[in-house]
């Protein structure tokens, strides 16, 4: 069967960011938008014919229109064999452990992570390399180039293929095998923790959990593991149906959006745990019965308690974080003796750091952390790791957490978004205060003196590559820090994330509310960008 050549002419803003590409589902539904992109991706690639191609998404609306096109065209191209999880759905870490297990070239991941969806909502697309890893940003800048200069894609014209069926089937000469989505995660997962013993805490009858899908990929996997092989209740699991539009919800797994799991936590009769996934998986929210764990806090309690974990007891290689994410799990690392690594929000840069046996353990503030089983973040990962370790101690989430705290010391910590910001105007606070870096150091805000500013550059320790204009930092003298971004996961405005971040070793000072603590924090990142004058914005969107 010959491929039929569509020509065709760039259309623009088809620049993808470091999660791929995210637009409303109203621009990838504009033939042919979906089809010059997935034809760039080709493009940029060597050496994939004959090779196997894994395709899969988190289930929002337009999902599986766009995997019958991606399978068409992947046939088309030349690729021999294209694995798809069924229905279409494949989780992001699911998607990079399929990549992983099969040795398949590469993977289309289809998801706008904890964007909303539906047929208003937002749609995406990324590419994965053949270590099951975000593609580095030589691939993502060939594939941009090729948007602007793509006069042809190429295709199939065949009938539809049955995704609810597991089997084979061929489009021309390749073979299209529809998978299970769940069970290769699963298995791997099981390698890595006690199913025996979590299973024994979550049968007891003593211990209850709440895990909230929010009508988002992690639903199935939620409960096959949690119910299906570990015994929890059915009922452990809300929301546990993939929707198209997520039930109308906004799968982002933080305490203003998983509504329901926080009332249900912070409730009379709150179960001993809580956790929460985003729309495609990758993400976590850990919870305790009535306490929130911070992402920067889970990493770091994770790091300090992997020797109790079967997959981790051999002791970790080291440990990295985001830039924005707080220096918690520096002094686990410090004390563990192990390296640990700063690198810009974005989890391909972690993959060079997992490739190359530096890190065992990783994690960003936005709620995402994972280790060297995948090459992506893993929701379920870290809440198994979680109740593995609870298990393991015999304590609450609380309890693990406030140990930690005495121990290693409180880092006050919190990420206030002011989303949909008119993009000039955000685009305008970041470039005014890259202009005052200089003149900072020396100059009291709010009381506090600054002692450091910069816009963080990264060079990557294994390749050499440098990434500049990562965030700006300021560094005040007692060693609080604020940290100001703009985020590219949104398809409208933009999105300013200021960070921040103050450590407290006296347990007495613990118990203080986070906000508070973090007050005069709040007024010196607004006095210093500007941020009420240039945004009209009194308040965050989203407080984390």
């Amino acid at each position: 069967m010959n491929p039929s050549i569509n020509a065709t002419q760039p259309i623009a803003g088809q620049r993808p960011g470091t999660s791929g590409l995210r637009k409303k589902v109203a621009v990838f539904r504009q033939p042919p938008y979906l089809e010059n992109f997935v034809q760039s991706i080709f493009d940029s690639l060597q050496g994939y014919q004959g090779q196997t191609l894994v395709v899969g998404g988190d289930g929002r609306f337009f999902n599986d229109q766009a995997i019958q096109t991606i399978v068409r065209m992947a046939a088309a191209n030349g690729f021999g064999r294209v694995l798809v999880g069924r229905g279409g759905i494949l989780s992001t870490p699911a998607a990079s452990c399929v990549i992983r297990k099969h040795q398949a070239f590469g993977g289309i991941v289809l998801s706008a992570s904890h964007n909303p969806g539906g047929p208003d909502g937002d749609f995406g697309i990324k590419y994965n390399i053949g270590n099951g890893g975000p593609a580095p940003e030589k691939i993502t800048e060939a594939i941009h180039a090729n948007t602007q200069s793509i006069s042809r894609y190429l295709t199939l014209e065949t009938p539809d293929i049955d995704l609810e069926t597991l089997g084979s089937s061929r489009i021309g000469d390749t073979t299209v095998e529809v998978i299970d989505p769940v069970a290769d995660h699963a298995d791997l997962l099981a390698t890595l923790f006690d199913f025996e013993r979590i299973g024994r805490l979550l049968r007891s009858g003593g211990f209850r959990i709440c895990f909230d899908a929010m009508h988002a990929v992690t639903g199935p996997y939620a409960s096959e593991i949690l119910v299906k092989r570990l015994g929890a209740p059915p009922a452990s699991v809300i929301n546990g149906r993939p929707l198209p539009d997520f039930g109308g919800g906004h799968p982002d797994p933080n305490p203003t959006y998983a509504e329901e799991l926080i009332l249900r936590m912070f409730g009379p009769d709150a179960p001993d745990f809580g956790a929460a996934s985003d729309g495609d998986g990758d993400r976590n929210m850990i919870v305790g019965s009535r306490f929130i764990v911070t992402p920067s806090d889970s990493l770091a309690v994770l790091a300090a308690n992997a020797h109790l974990v079967p997959g981790y007891a051999g002791g970790l290689a080291g440990v990295a974080r985001s830039m924005p994410t707080s220096g918690a799990v520096d002094r686990v690392a410090e004390a563990l003796g192990i390296g640990c690594f700063e690198t810009p929000t974005g989890w391909k840069f972690f993959g060079n750091l997992l490739d190359a046996g530096k890190v065992t353990l990783c994690g960003e503030e936005s709620a995402g952390t994972g280790s060297d089983h995948v090459r992506e973040k893993d929701g379920l990962w870290a809440v198994l790791f979680w109740l593995d370790v609870i298990a393991a101690r015999n304590m609450s989430v609380e309890q693990i957490v406030r140990d930690h705290w005495r121990r290693f010391g409180r880092n006050f910590y919190s990420r206030h978004d002011h989303e949909g910001v008119d993009a000039a105007a955000a685009n305008g606070l970041m470039q005014q205060l890259r202009e005052s870096l200089a003149s900072l150091p020396g100059r009291t805000v709010a009381g506090l003196t600054i002692a450091s500013a910069d816009d963080f550059s990264y060079t990557d320790p294994v390749d050499g590559s440098v990434s500049t204009a990562q965030g700006i930092r300021i560094g005040f003298a007692d060693g609080s820090r604020i940290v100001y971004r703009l985020s590219g996961t949104g398809t409208e405005g933009a999105t300013l994330r200021v960070y921040l971040e103050r450590f407290e070793a006296d347990p007495a000072q613990h118990g203080i509310e986070t906000q508070q603590a973090l007050a005069t924090l709040i007024a010196a990142a607004d006095e210093l960008a500007g941020i009420r004058q240039r945004t009209g914005r009194s308040v965050p969107t989203v407080v984390t």
